[in-house]
């Protein structure tokens, strides 16, 4: 049985946001960093794994769980790693180890190219963002086409409600749906807690819709692999086996670390510390 945490919030950018905390400010503090579309207590089950020899905190990114959506929509990388920023400083975390999925796994990785003293290991979790390929292929596209696309698609979601579950089994149906190798148990406490329920008795996401469209230009390739091999501290790159994400390993962007090393969750996919999460503990504890 998980017993929750207590919840706080902290300011960034004139927004309120909001992170858990698990108890045991003695120990040595570790923050859980959800992905794009999720929510800090996506979490629990690794956070339970850890409480105890971890002083273990996990934030709603802003427009995600219960902290604040960004009124301009933005979401961007430059964005959100002064909010991770902001959660250490004001925390006073540093030295500080960090565990982070997807989005939230390429806000950490930029987070502690920028600031290397401040972090003692990092996890990322399907971190590192597109391909090489996927990467060179957008960069190919003239910037005018680029901007319209993107204009054109927050004018779209500018105009659309969240979706609406009539009811909780609804949306959990949904979470099921999204990710075949949850088990029951998973996706109802996923979808519990990454859920609001509307005026009307409807259910929807907790995410701003805008978190699906992303700025049309970031930091450039050069750019990211000099952050990344600013990196001084042990770090672990996990991917799953049959996730969408291309593996650094094969695809060169290994290369670009000092310290570092890839390790792969077969029969499992973008959430691998969901859809392995025995194996994720065990190889986490161990690089801990």
């Amino acid at each position: 049985m998980i017993t929750g945490p207590t919840s706080h919030s902290f300011i960034s950018q004139r927004l309120r946001l909001r992170y858990v905390d698990w108890g045991n400010p003695g120990a040595p503090p570790l923050i859980l960093l959800h992905g794009g579309r999720d929510h800090s207590r996506s979490w629990d089950w690794t956070a339970q794994a850890l409480r105890d020899k971890w002083h273990v905190i996990a934030p709603d990114l802003r427009g995600h769980g219960d902290s604040d959506w960004s009124p301009s929509g933005d979401y961007g990388g430059l964005t959100t790693l002064y909010d991770l920023a902001q959660l250490v400083h004001q925390l006073q975390l540093a030295p500080v180890t960090i565990v982070a999925h997807s989005y939230g796994g390429n806000i950490a990785l930029r987070y502690t190219g920028t600031y290397p003293a401040n972090v003692r290991k990092l996890v990322a979790i399907e971190g590192l963002g597109p391909s090489p390929k996927m990467m060179a292929e957008r960069a190919g596209k003239p910037i005018d086409a680029r901007l319209r696309e993107w204009i054109d698609a927050k004018r779209a979601l500018a105009g659309k409600l969240p979706h609406k579950y009539a009811t909780l089994d609804e949306a959990f149906a949904r979470m099921k749906e999204a990710n075949r190798y949850l088990s029951d148990e998973q996706a109802r406490h996923l979808t519990v807690q990454g859920t609001s329920q509307n005026e009307d008795g409807t259910y929807s996401w907790k995410f701003d819709p805008y978190m699906r469209v992303f700025p049309p230009f970031d930091l450039g390739h050069a750019e990211t692999e000099t952050l990344w091999s600013a990196i001084t501290c042990p770090t672990l790159l996990m991917y799953g086996a049959d996730s969408w994400a291309s593996n650094p390993e094969k695809d060169g962007r290994l290369n670009a670390f000092k310290n570092a090393r890839v390790v792969v969750f077969e029969k499992a996919g973008h959430w691998l510390h969901h859809d392995q999460f025995d194996r994720f503990v065990a190889e986490l504890k161990a690089f801990l």
